[in-house]
């Protein structure tokens, strides 16, 4: 086997910290700066086949702790989603395992922070419940017991204050409805944004939601009249008098309002 012998060392114009390496004039591969320095290479030595595929590999586990070094720049993540990244760009099981040993050990992965960090953003950004923000620790990959571990210090008083702001906002956003009905856009809310029952329940106690004469009458008339057309269209006396009651009554309206509101509907029809 001929002696590999490096005759040359060049740095690469377009990465000032990676080196070319030439064995017997010609060029072979190409180093960073610390996998150069590790391996003492220099003009003049001389290269076994060994050390040479022990060089490559480690330059490789180099090249994929420097992308993952710049895919933890723009913001934290967790070891899942660096080493579905890695494996992406095509670097193998063993060099990924190797950068992410590395990267751990010099703390810049630690998937407890990256927990924590993420249940402080999803509370404060979109006043995620537990149940959401455990859907999402999951599809991060972080381990169930650490999510059962972080989730624990969401403590119910802090649970029910963000829950109460979303509920706060649904009955502002929500004014042209019967108290029947924001009370289920408030449970439909707070469930989807991944509290519990008891939280709901909880909350839909605590709110209270009262309407004044005039505004049943607008909300009735607004409602009821939508309701009156569909029906009226193809049906007509008792048929379109119980299925418009039956409508409204599941609206949350009370039953005298129903009776008055259908009362005049069938006079107007009348006249």
């Amino acid at each position: 086997m001929q002696v590999q012998i490096i005759t040359k060392i060049g740095r690469q114009k377009n990465n000032q910290e990676r080196y070319n390496i030439y064995l017997n004039e010609q060029y072979a591969f190409a180093v960073d700066e610390g996998t150069l320095i590790k391996f003492g290479l220099q003009k003049g030595k001389v290269l076994e086949q060994m050390e040479i595929d022990e060089i490559q590999y480690e330059d490789e586990i180099a090249k994929a702790f420097n992308k993952a070094l710049n895919f933890l720049s723009f913001q934290m993540r967790s070891e899942h989603e660096v080493k579905s990244k890695l494996l992406k760009a095509g670097h193998g099981e063993a060099v990924v395992q190797e950068a992410i040993h590395k990267l751990t050990g010099l703390g810049f992965l630690n998937d407890e922070s990256y927990s924590k960090a993420l249940l402080e953003t999803r509370k404060r950004t979109t006043k995620k419940g537990p149940a959401a923000i455990r859907q999402d620790l999951m599809q991060k990959g972080i381990d169930k017991n650490l999510q059962q571990k972080v989730l624990a210090t969401y403590d119910h008083e802090e649970q029910l204050k963000l829950a109460m702001e979303l509920a706060e906002k649904a009955v502002r956003s929500n004014t042209n409805k019967t108290p029947t009905q924001v009370k289920q856009k408030i449970q439909d809310v707070l469930l989807r944004k991944g509290y519990s029952y008891e939280i709901v329940k909880e909350i839909l106690e605590q709110i209270t939601l009262d309407r004044d004469e005039d505004e049943w009458s607008e909300l009735i008339e607004a409602q009821g009249d939508k309701i009156w057309r569909k029906y009226a269209a193809k049906l007509t006396g008792s048929d379109l008098r119980q299925k418009v009651k039956q409508a409204l009554y599941q609206k949350g309206f009370p039953i005298e309002k129903i009776n008055e509101y259908i009362e005049q509907k069938e006079q107007q029809q009348n006249e």
